[in-house]
């Protein structure tokens, strides 16, 4: 009997929340369960996920950005199956590969003039620290500068640079010369570059954990400085890039032009991880400048075909079927949507973003009651309200969501960039109708509230 991977979905379809329990992340099996999240989903296409009963689900994380074209779309599994059926050499390494070449092409088309070099990679924090690596030898500085609450990975030089405090607990001593500055404050900014011995300034554009927004002067500025003290500006567009704000590269809003940009996610079409940075040529050539250092840095899976394949066929998606241009249009209608209800909702706050990176951030209520029940959920676990809005848009109106970051009253949308007009419909009413029950105390949502609240302080003991 041979092999099949259809076979082994149909035997095991049950199976999932156990095989995880047992055999990999059980924590991870509690909180889907806890939530209510603990779904069997069998299939999946664009924007939608469906689970077994055929019931669908519009999918506004997707994969954390990675499904920026949709699932499963078929220019790229088309391309996928061609290069599999080619039998192509794959991974020669010494040797150079056609398709990483065209992929290096066609990004760079994409990109501001001073970027002419590509390195490819497997993952966004695989470009963080491609970057770290690259900025050191180049400038022949060690250290790195990056912004509180930032993001750039997992990995321990990226890490090193991640200012959010629950991912690094407990994993020290991360990479030395490695120092904070809160983001948009460019005179803590100056300070931290003023002594001209930092090797590189990591910024993303748009701060993924809570979709914090730069000042208009902020990010050209940042490039200022960058020049006047010698450290190079680099912009992780690992979440922000190919699209996902409404533009190329989110930089192109401020017209700011970095000394190097990191991507992936998006460019996998969701099928093959690959990753990228984008760099000058005086970076390249400063690292690679001997034939003997030809292979100093590289990454053994990086270049395979499938990956270059996938990246290929999700930038003509992109290009063919105008998802920038749609990116841009149906997030802004969202984001001005929500915004028209803030003036009835005392717990709204705001709706911001740019394109399809959008946050939605609440706060504490002028009314008594409703101010006493956002302090007790407070008091519980900060940021908890948000599950009172992620949970019933779940259950009730099948959208996945989530919360933006740890301890934040802030829901953040990274949709597919194909959104139609009747998923905006769905997304804004089922907003409005999910807010509107935070509202009624007592209600259905707060007896959700109190089950949160009461788990949150369990878990504290």
């Amino acid at each position: 009997m041979s092999f099949s991977i259809k076979e082994l979905l149909s035997q095991h379809s049950r199976d999932k929340f156990e095989l995880h329990a047992q055999h990999l992340n059980n924590q991870m099996v509690r909180v889907l369960k806890t939530i209510g999240y603990d779904r069997n989903y069998q299939r999946a296409t664009g924007q939608y996920l469906y689970d077994e009963n055929g019931q669908q689900y519009l999918d506004l994380l997707s994969g954390f950005g990675v499904f920026a074209i949709g699932r499963n779309h078929p220019t790229v599994i088309n391309a996928l199956q061609e290069a599999l059926t080619l039998e192509l050499p794959n991974l020669v390494q010494l040797d150079v590969s056609i398709l990483s070449g065209l992929l290096g092409k066609e990004l760079l088309t994409t990109l501001p003039d001073n970027l002419d070099k590509i390195f490819f990679c497997n993952s966004g924090t695989e470009a963080v620290e491609a970057a770290i690596k690259f900025a050191r030898y180049t400038t022949k500085r060690s250290k790195i500068v990056y912004c509180e609450h930032g993001y750039h990975g997992l990995t321990m030089g990226a890490l090193s640079l991640n200012g959010e405090e629950i991912f690094r607990e407990g994993f020290g001593p991360l990479l030395p010369d490695c120092s904070a500055v809160p983001f948009n404050d460019l005179a803590a900014l100056e300070q931290a570059l003023s002594n001209k011995d930092v090797a590189a300034f990591i910024v993303e554009p748009i701060q993924g954990k809570g979709v914090n927004l730069p000042d208009d002067h902020y990010l050209p500025e940042v490039e200022r400085l960058c020049k006047k003290y010698g450290t190079l500006l680099v912009a992780d567009e690992v979440q922000t890039g190919i699209g996902r704000t409404g533009k190329f590269w989110a930089i192109e809003h401020w017209n700011v032009k970095p000394d190097m940009i990191c991507m992936a996610k998006a460019l996998s079409g969701g099928f093959v991880p690959v990753g990228a940075v984008a760099m000058t040529h005086h970076i390249m050539d400063s690292v690679f400048n001997r034939m003997d250092r030809a292979i100093v840095h590289g990454s053994t899976f990086s270049k395979n075909n499938l990956a270059m394949a996938a990246g290929l066929a999700t930038l003509e998606v992109i290009k063919t079927e105008n998802l920038v241009e749609n990116s841009a249009k149906v997030g802004e209608d969202i984001i001005g949507s929500l915004n028209a209800m803030a003036s009835k909702y005392e717990f709204l706050k705001e709706a911001r973003g740019k394109g399809s990176m959008i946050a939605i951030e609440f706060k504490s209520p002028k009314s008594l009651s409703l101010k006493a029940a956002w302090a007790m959920l407070e008091a519980a676990n900060k940021g908890l309200f948000c599950q009172m809005i992620t949970i019933p848009l779940f259950k009730e109106h099948r959208i996945l969501t989530q919360v933006a970051g740890h301890g934040m009253n802030v829901v953040k949308l990274l949709p597919p960039l194909t959104l139609t007009q009747e998923d905006r419909d769905h997304i804004v009413n089922a907003f409005d109708k999910t807010i509107a029950d935070t509202h009624q105390i007592p209600g259905s949502i707060w007896d959700l509230g109190k089950n949160l609240a009461g788990h949150a302080l369990k878990n504290r003991k």
